[in-house]
Order: structure tokens, then sequence, then C-alpha cells
């Protein structure tokens, strides 16, 4: 056998693993498998972020009966401090998301043979209204911090009461985020299955 020959051969024969590779979508099945992990991870960061909260806000309504001033400014350093994080986490989760939307529309453009099929469509606007959700997350929390950046270190009633209801409504964002984490875990585990079954049938 002569030297192109060989060549030739061994193109042909890595150009077809290539095409088998792609139809099999292994890649997909890597990344899906990727994104269960990461939101359980991200499940448990929610659920910690909510057991926090409502331990800051019980501190809170304690101090406040007590009219203990120390107290009362640990627990605003407290929240000052689980603020940061969350946003750090919210933005990180953002950039995720993004990153599924522009994953799943590569997919529904690539489809086999160019014919997106239902499946990819789906994917598509269940990432993209994560992402929108997120988003959102985002900004409430942001609009929240704001306002409690204005009543902090304050002592009157008013602003005691309106500090209260700030960080209930913290508590609430953190909830609706554990509901909406537990969702997308929903949505990629059934990923995970079409991938599996999916490459069942192209074997």
């Amino acid at each position: 056998m002569n030297r192109f020959s060989s060549a030739f051969i061994a193109t042909v024969l890595l150009s077809a693993g290539a095409a088998h590779a792609q139809w099999g979508r292994p890649s997909e099945q890597a990344q899906n498998r990727q994104e269960v992990r990461q939101d359980k991870g991200e499940l448990r960061d929610d659920k910690r972020d909510v057991a926090e909260l409502e331990d800051t806000l019980a501190r809170f309504d304690r101090a406040w009966s007590r009219k203990d001033e120390r107290e009362m400014s640990m627990v605003e350093a407290k929240l000052r401090e689980l603020l940061r994080q969350e946003f750090a986490e919210s933005r990180g989760e953002l950039r995720d998301d993004k990153r599924e939307v522009r994953r799943s529309s590569n997919e529904e453009r690539r489809g086999d043979w160019g014919r997106p099929g239902m499946d990819d469509r789906r994917d598509r606007r269940d990432d993209q209204r994560d992402a929108a959700v997120e988003a959102a997350t985002l900004k409430t929390r942001a609009a929240i911090a704001r306002e409690l950046h204005h009543v902090m270190g304050s002592r009157n009633s008013w602003d005691l009461q309106r500090q209260r209801n700030l960080i209930a409504q913290l508590v609430q964002v953190a909830r609706d985020e554990v509901r909406q984490t537990k969702q997308e875990l929903h949505e990629d585990r059934h990923e995970k299955r079409e991938d599996r079954r999916d490459n069942r049938r192209r074997n």
C-alpha cells in the first residue's frame, strides 16, 4: 500500500469516526451530566442561603424586641455579607444559564440532518426561561439591597419595620430560587434521559 493510499484511508476512517461522534453527540451527553452535577451544587447553596436568611431574620426580631444595639449591628453586618455572597452566586448562575442558552441554540441549529427536533426547541425555550428568571432575581436582589442601604443603622420604628420587611423579601426570593433550581435539575435530568434513549436508538 503506497503512502497516498494509507493517508486517504486514515482520513476516511477519521471522518467516519467524527460523523458517528456528532450523531451520537457524546459531548452533549457529557455536558448534560455536568449540568446535573452543577444543578445539585446550586441547590445545596440555595437551601443554605434560605437557612441563613431565615436565621438572620430571627436574630433581627430578637435584637429589635430586646433593643440590643450590639446584636442588631451584628445582624446588619451579617446581612451585608449574605448579600455580597448572593450577588456573586446570582451572577455566576446567570453566566451559566446564558451559556446553556447558547449551547441549546447551537444544538437546535445543528439538529439531525439539518432538522432541529422538538426536544431541541423545547430545551432552548427552557434555557431561555431559566436565564430570564435568574436575571429577574438578580435585579430584585439589587433593588432590595439599595433600599436596605438607606435604612440600615436607623433605629426608628418605621425604618426597623422596613428593614424587617426587606429581609423577609430576601427570604422569599431565596425560597423561589430553590424552587427554580429544582425545576432546572428536573429539566436537565430529563435531557440526560433523552440523550441515553437517543444513543440507544442510534446504536
